[in-house]
C-alpha cells in the first residue's frame, strides 16, 4: 500500500471543528499513515512573547491563561477524557515553570523548549480526535526520530540518523495504528528539544516523507494551494493546479507563506509528490508539486519576504585583490547566515538577508556586521521587502524581463538580481512600495 504523509498547519487545528475537518482527511485516505500537526493558531505566537519578551507576573500568567483557554476549548470538545486531561495539565505545568524560569530571556535552550509545547499539545488532542472518530492512532513524540545539531531556534536536521530511527521506531507501527506527531521540533544529541524554525511543520512532514519512503506528503493549510501571489494582497490571485519542484523551492525560498522553504529539499531527493490544499475545503483540490509539470510558463508565480536588510562592504583593498568575497562569505557562513542577492562593484558588495523581529537570525545579524566591520567599510539599509517572479526558461526567451520592468517602471529598484538561474527575476523595493509593486506585476503577467 501507498504511504502518504498529512501535515496540518496552526488554523487546521484551531478548534475542534477544524480538528473535526482534518480528522475526516486523515480517515479519509487509508495511505495516510503519519500526521504531523502544527500548534492551534494563536498559540506559538503567546510562547513567543513569553520567550522572548521581558514580562510581568500578571503579563505571563494573562499569556498562559489565554493558552489554557485554546487547549482547553479543544479538550472539552473531546468531552475532557481524564486520561487526555492529565497529560494536557503535565505539559501545561511545564509551560507556567518555564514561563517563570528566571533564564528563558536568556537561554535558547529553554526558550526551544517552551515554544515546542504548543505542537506536543496539537498532537496529544489531535490523537485523541482520531480514537474517537474510529480510527486507531497514537501520540508519537517526533523528538525520538528527529534529531538535529544544538543551533536552537534554528536546529539543523541530521538526515541519516533521521532514516535509522523513522526505520526502528515508526515503520513497524504504520500497519497497526495512525501515528499521531508534532511539526517543528526535535532533539539533540543530549535530547534537548530544539526547533527548526518558524513554519518548521512542513519540513518536518518532508523529512519524515523521506525517512519512511514515502509516495506522497500532504500540507493541508486555509488556503486552496498555491496561489499566483498572496491573496491577501489582490483579489485576483488564483489558486495553481501544478507547480514543479523547482519552481515551489524558489517560491518558498523567496517568500510563499504556504511552504516552509527547506520543504523541498527532502522531496527533490527521494521524487516524493508533494500536495498543497485546504482543510476547509479539500473538495475543491489543491495544488500539486512535482518532479515534472504539464506546462512550464514564462511567468507562475509572485512573491514577496519582508524584512530585508541591505548590507555593502566596502574596502579599496577588493580592487584586483583575490580572496575578499572568500572573507565575506567565510564570516557569513560562521554565523549560519545565507544570502539571497549578491551585487558587485570594483571596490564594493552588497547582499540581502533577512532580519525578521524577534528571531534567532536579527541577533545573528548584529555579531555579522561586527565581525564584516573588522575587514572594511560596512553600510546597513532596512526597510526593503523583496519581491520575486517566479517562472520558466527566464534568462533564453526575449521579452520576458522587459515586460517585468516596464510594469514597475515607476518605483525605485534598490536591487535587481536576474539571471542566476532561469526561474527568478528578484528586485529589491521599500516596504511601502512592495504592496504596489506586487499589485501592478499581478496585473500586467497575470490578468491580462
Amino acid at each position: 500500500m501507498s504511504l502518504n504523509i498529512a501535515k496540518f498547519g496552526g488554523t487546521s487545528v484551531a478548534n475542534i471543528d477544524a480538528m473535526r475537518n482534518c480528522a475526516k482527511i486523515v480517515i479519509d485516505n487509508p495511505s495516510t499513515r503519519v500526521v504531523v500537526v502544527s500548534a492551534a493558531a494563536g498559540v506559538t505566537n503567546y510562547l513567543v512573547q513569553l520567550a522572548n519578551e521581558e514580562l510581568t507576573s500578571e503579563q505571563i500568567n494573562d499569556l498562559i491563561t489565554k493558552v489554557e483557554e485554546i487547549e482547553f476549548a479543544i479538550l472539552a470538545g473531546l468531552e475532557s477524557p481524564p486520561h487526555v486531561m492529565v497529560k494536557l495539565n503535565e505539559l501545561l505545568s511545564l509551560l507556567r515553570e518555564l514561563a517563570f524560569h528566571e533564564e528563558i530571556l536568556h537561554r535558547p535552550d529553554l526558550k526551544d523548549a517552551i515554544l515546542s509545547l504548543g505542537e506536543r499539545m496539537s498532537s496529544l488532542l489531535f490523537a485523541e480526535l482520531l480514537c474517537q472518530m474510529g480510527q486507531q492512532a497514537e501520540n508519537f513524540d517526533a523528538r525520538k526520530v528527529i534529531k538535529t545539531d544544538n543551533e536552537f531556534g534554528q536546529a539543523e536536521p541530521d538526515i541519516q540518523v533521521i532514516a535509522v530511527q523513522a526505520e526502528k521506531l515508526m515503520k513497524p507501527e504504520l500497519e497497526r495504528t495512525v501515528l499521531v506527531t508534532q511539526g517543528f521540533i526535535g532533539s539533540d544529541e543530549q535530547d534537548n528539544t530544539t526547533t527548526l524554525g518558524r513554519g518548521g511543520s512542513d519540513y518536518t512532514a518532508a523529512l519524515l516523507a523521506e525517512a519512511l519512503d514515502a509516495d506522497t506528503c500532504e500540507i493541508w493549510t486555509d488556503v486552496i494551494g498555491v496561489y499566483t501571489t498572496d491573496p491577501r494582497i489582490t483579489d485576483k490571485a488564483r489558486p495553481l493546479p501544478e507547480l514543479s519542484f523547482e519552481e515551489a523551492a524558489e517560491m518558498a525560498t523567496f517568500g510563499a507563506k504556504v511552504l516552509h522553504p527547506a520543504t523541498m529539499v527532502p522531496a527533490v531527493r527521494k521524487n516524493i509528490r508533494v500536495f498543497v490544499g485546504s482543510s476547509r475545503e479539500p473538495e475543491k483540490g489543491g495544488t500539486w508539486i512535482a518532479k515534472n509539470c504539464q506546462q512550464e510558463p514564462h511567468y507562475r508565480a509572485l512573491t514577496r519576504r519582508k524584512d530585508q536588510v541591505l548590507v555593502t562592504v566596502k574596502t579599496p583593498s577588493m580592487l584586483y585583490a583575490s580572496g575578499f568575497l572568500q572573507q565575506v562569505f567565510e564570516i557569513l557562513a560562521n554565523h549560519h547566515l545565507s544570502v539571497d542577492l549578491v551585487t558587485t562593484s570594483e571596490i564594493a558588495v552588497s547582499l540581502t538577508i533577512d532580519n525578521p523581529p524577534n528571531s534567532v537570525r536579527a541577533r545573528l545579524n548584529k555579531a555579522t556586521i561586527e565581525d564584516l566591520k573588522q575587514i572594511s567599510e560596512v553600510t546597513v539599509e532596512e526597510g526593503y521587502d523583496l519581491v520575486t517572479v517566479v517562472g520558466n526558461n527566464m534568462h533564453s526567451a526575449a521579452g520576458v524581463s522587459s515586460r517585468i520592468f516596464n510594469a514597475v517602471r515607476d518605483f525605485n529598484l534598490r536591487l535587481i538580481c536576474y539571471g542566476a538561474n532561469p526561474h527568478n527575476i528578484s528586485i529589491l523595493v521599500k516596504d511601502e512600495d512592495s504592496t504596489d509593486v506586487v499589485k501592478v506585476l499581478h496585473r500586467d503577467l497575470f490578468e491580462e
